[in-house]
């Protein structure tokens, strides 16, 4: 008995038989038949197209930085490299696989007698031969562009939530003092400060990034640039009007006359996102994202009472 997919690929295969050239696809491409009768999905969210760069994929051949994903069985002709739902492309093998999830419980007739931690099950889509299902492998099937663990971690990274500076000190109520040391320090959590962690995975490639905030660049509305590289120390009354050990600014003008009376604070982050292969290779990398916050602080002179 064909599988689902079999089954649907070959009823597509039939109806563009029946009434010629291209029909939609479910998954938003089409498919075409040449002068054999074969058909095939062209799609239109492919990760990256046969002759263009893209997707961070390398070529299948591994000799050029562009994908090159053909069909030996008709002449071949280039296929795109990647199909949504369907997998990558193994050129040789003229099918797209993808890791079945879930995997099948142990004993299924898909391991072909194999133990689960021999390899793995993988979906197959073969546009000449609609009749192959599932197969088990003890390394991802190759000929097909290989995973970019660099473009993995960008996908771990869009699972994160990072955010600009939870600014606790300098605050917008009450009024600053020139002359006198203002100390700046920000709350920490995970998804204002870090560290974060997300993993992605393709086919048998897992990546693990873990971000945390490496420096925080503080602009203060005077011209001056403040930059500190940890969360800054919380003031204390007994520090009196000392410098911050950490993070801290002099402001030598009131705030009189910015814009409403007060200074515009900006409080950029940067996210240092370290990132490594934790399954299929030994890669590490490195990514940093900025975020930033704001906020404003009234600043005035010291009164002297006689």
């Amino acid at each position: 008995m064909l599988s689902r997919r079999a089954q649907g690929g070959a009823l597509l295969a039939a109806l563009v038989l029946a009434f010629g050239g291209a029909t939609a696809y479910a998954d938003g491409g089409k498919v075409v038949c040449n002068e054999r009768g074969l058909c095939r999905v062209v799609a239109d969210d492919t990760v990256s197209t046969p002759g263009q760069s893209g997707g961070g994929q390398q070529a299948s051949d591994g000799t050029a930085t562009k994908p090159k994903c053909y069909d030996s069985l008709v002449g071949n002709q280039e296929v795109p490299c990647y199909l949504k739902n369907y997998g990558y492309w193994a050129n040789g093998r003229n099918c797209y696989f993808q890791q079945a999830d879930p995997q099948p419980a142990a004993g299924d007739p898909r391991w072909d007698g194999h133990d689960p931690a021999d390899g793995a099950v993988y979906d197959a889509y073969c546009p000449d031969n609609p009749n192959m299902n599932s197969s088990w492998f003890a390394q991802p099937p190759a000929g097909g562009p290989a995973v970019d663990p660099a473009v993995l971690a960008l996908e771990a990274v869009k699972k994160m939530t990072l955010r600009g500076p939870d600014i606790a000190n300098p605050r917008a109520a009450g009024t600053y003092t020139i002359g006198v040391p203002m100390w700046m320090w920000v709350n920490q959590s995970a998804t204002t400060y870090g560290p974060q962690s997300a993993t992605a995975t393709a086919g048998a490639v897992t990546v693990t990034a873990t971000a945390k905030v490496s420096k925080i660049v503080w602009r203060m509305g005077d011209g001056a640039t403040v930059t500190c590289t940890g969360p800054g120390t919380v003031y204390a009354a007994s520090a009196g009007m000392s410098k911050s050990p950490t993070c801290d600014h002099l402001y030598t003008t009131t705030s009189a006359g910015a814009d409403g009376g007060k200074y515009q604070v900006t409080a950029t982050s940067t996210w240092t996102i370290d990132w490594q292969v934790t399954a299929g290779g030994g890669q590490t990398g490195q990514l940093t994202e900025i975020r930033q916050t704001q906020t404003q602080v009234a600043i005035g002179e010291l009164q002297v009472v006689r």
